[in-house]
């Protein structure tokens, strides 16, 4: 990869890794379902005037925007809402790459192998650790409920890496960025909807009669700087290299989101918690590279 490339990938990284910081600071104005149905609004508008339509089935369309915007994102705006610590929901979200793994071979029959269960395996003790550490009374505690629900948002995000998947398969050609922003119009209503419902109107009314600059800030980042600048230069990139070079980036994401959340919230970890975060970033490491090391062991020394 060029060094160039590089450089725009951790941009992507840095760029992801502080929008969790971004969103705890966005909730401190205003609810969660109605951040989230402003955030998608401001994704779309004015840009899908200025960007064609991607030429995909509306069901495929549909159901990326459902899964991979709507409930991903209101699953996780709640989660932190509810006191999940910024930091460890960027590790913890990065449950997705074995949902994915999971799901991928449920509904696309594609084959499962040894290094990646053994690095679920891992990852999901991992979890175990840092959920037994989070009971605690500091500052790094968590509620049970916000882990099931960033797990939960991990689920959704993978639903919609599959989704992604039969798309690019069904459709090669189809931009990135044009699939982000025309998928962005779908979950502004479904948003605004549970903003309704849930949170009510008076507390709409309210945050948007007196939103302060920060919540103003904080929907800016989310909408044009993590989404549409964040997706389009990983767009850009994976289109350039091959998946394997590109993806492993992800992996800082979790490591940026725990500095900027320790660096900006003061949020701590304690002993326990870095034990569970370093046995889950250990199974990531296998998942993603375990399968590569193998068979350049396997190259190295062949059968005699």
């Amino acid at each position: 990869m060029a060094v160039k490339d590089t450089l725009l990938a951790l941009l992507v990284v840095v760029i992801w890794g502080v929008n969790f910081v971004i969103i705890k600071l966005g909730l401190h104005g205003m609810p969660p379902f109605l951040l989230g149905g402003l955030r998608f609004l401001l994704v779309a508008i004015p840009a899908v005037f200025f960007i064609p339509a991607p030429k995909i089935p509306l069901k495929w369309l549909a159901l990326y925007a459902l899964t991979i915007s709507f409930l991903q994102f209101a699953f996780l705006f709640c989660a932190i809402n509810l006191g999940m610590p910024t930091g460890i929901a960027s590790l913890v979200l990065q449950s997705q790459v074995f949902f994915t793994i999971i799901l991928g071979t449920v509904f696309l029959a594609e084959k499962i192998k040894i290094i990646q269960i053994l690095g679920t395996l891992i990852a999901a003790a991992g979890m175990v650790v840092l959920a037994e550490g989070g009971m605690t009374n500091r500052l790094s505690a968590m509620p049970p409920v916000g882990l099931l629900l960033t797990l939960t948002a991990g689920l959704c995000w993978a639903f919609g890496n599959i989704t992604n998947k039969v798309i690019m398969t069904t459709a090669p050609k189809t931009p990135i960025l044009s699939l982000v922003v025309w998928s962005a119009l779908i979950p502004v209503l479904p948003f605004l909807l549970c903003s309704w419902i849930f949170e009510g109107q008076a507390v709409m009314v309210s945050s948007l009669v007196n939103i302060k600059v920060p919540t103003v800030l904080s929907l800016i980042y989310l909408a044009f700087i993590s989404t549409i600048i964040g997706y389009g230069l990983w767009g850009t990139l994976l289109s350039r290299y091959e998946t394997w070079r590109v993806t492993p980036f992800a992996l800082l994401v979790p490591v940026v989101g725990l500095t900027s959340a320790a660096l900006i919230l003061g949020e701590q970890l304690n002993g326990s918690q870095l034990i569970g975060v370093a046995v889950i970033m250990l199974g990531l490491i296998i998942n993603v590279f375990g399968g590569r090391l193998m068979r350049r062991k396997t190259a190295r020394c062949p059968p005699v």
